[in-house]
């Protein structure tokens, strides 16, 4: 469940149990988003062909009877361009400074890239075991084949990791090889992180899934919707702010405002006869039915916040903050 107003027991943790924090790093699209929802079993990260989706850190939830593992999905690592970026790459950076594993996630289904280099210089002394995850094996044509965990110094029969065991550090890490959209290997990959983890308590109820509220699950959901369905420069440029929620046994009312920088966007949000808007908030109601198991009563309203990710004050009132770990 995801996190609410009712406040779950956290129970002693029996002998042998183990507990901790994963941090999930990767240069965007290499599918951070995705792999959390398959290690959680359930929707909490919106996933989308747009780069730079994850702009929050969320904190997915994994318990297990021997194990609670608590992943933390940052934003993709990227050179940034304005206060914005600047800001979720220094929440990246210092989510990883607090957790106890780094599962640092790259392609597997194409060689490495600059991102990942760059990402590889700054892993070069860890603090905490580090395990790159190959990920997309389902973009092979060997994808067919169980995926291998190889240890520190192995050398991969995989042609294509190649050019990631040879990265900077590489050979004090394990590699491991899975497809976060299709579950191969989440077996393997499970079983080698709760390895890593040290003896612990629960940080966190056992059903919950996320330690997010809904209220936030549910901007995200809107936002998702207009990633998947506007092009060029609208995705980067729109935020979401959910102002009011109200439940009744019968429905919830959901009203949010789209945040857009130029009117020309505003337009294109809302379309020809509304028509646009109506998509996204279609799309968004029906994701949200599926999050609270009810029905819900979507209103939005789009409106022109010129140059926000630029205004810290208006980074702030959107929630976009350097995080504490």
């Amino acid at each position: 469940m995801v996190e609410s107003t009712v406040t779950s027991i956290i129970p002693p943790a029996p002998a042998g149990f183990k507990s901790g924090f994963i941090g999930i790093v990767g240069r965007p699209n290499v599918g951070k988003s995705t792999l959390m929802n398959q290690l959680v079993g359930e929707k909490i990260a919106i996933t989308s062909p747009v780069a730079q989706t994850t702009r929050h850190r969320l904190q997915g939830i994994l318990t297990t009877d021997s194990a609670q593992m608590v992943f933390v999905d940052t934003p993709g690592i990227h050179k940034p361009h304005h206060q914005l970026g600047r800001i979720l790459v220094q929440n990246a950076k210092m989510a990883i400074q607090a957790v106890d594993v780094v599962l640092f996630l790259v392609d597997g289904s194409c060689a490495a890239g600059g991102g990942d280099r760059f990402i590889a210089d700054w892993l070069q002394n860890p603090q905490v075991p580090v395990i790159l995850g190959a990920n997309k094996l389902d973009q092979r044509h060997q994808s067919q084949q169980i995926p291998e965990i190889l240890p520190p110094g192995s050398s991969p029969s995989h042609p294509i990791d190649a050019s990631y065991t040879s990265l900077p550090n590489a050979d004090n890490w394990t590699l491991v090889k899975f497809s976060a959209l299709t579950g191969l290997g989440m077996d393997a990959l499970q079983s080698l992180l709760r390895d890593r983890l040290r003896e612990g308590p629960y940080y966190y109820p056992p059903d919950l899934v996320t330690d997010r509220p809904e209220r936030f699950i549910m901007g995200e959901l809107i936002r998702e919707q207009i990633l998947l369905v506007t092009r060029e420069e609208v995705p980067h440029s729109v935020a979401v702010a959910v102002q009011h929620v109200e439940a009744t046994p019968e429905i919830t009312h959901v009203y949010a405002d789209i945040i857009v920088e130029r009117r020309s966007q505003k337009g294109i949000l809302i379309g020809k006869g509304g028509q646009m808007l109506k998509k996204i908030g279609s799309a968004a109601r029906e994701a949200m039915q599926k999050l609270i198991a009810g029905q819900i009563y979507l209103e939005l309203f789009v409106k022109v916040r010129p140059k926000w990710r630029q205004s810290s004050h208006r980074l702030s009132e959107l929630g976009y903050t350097v995080e504490e770990t």
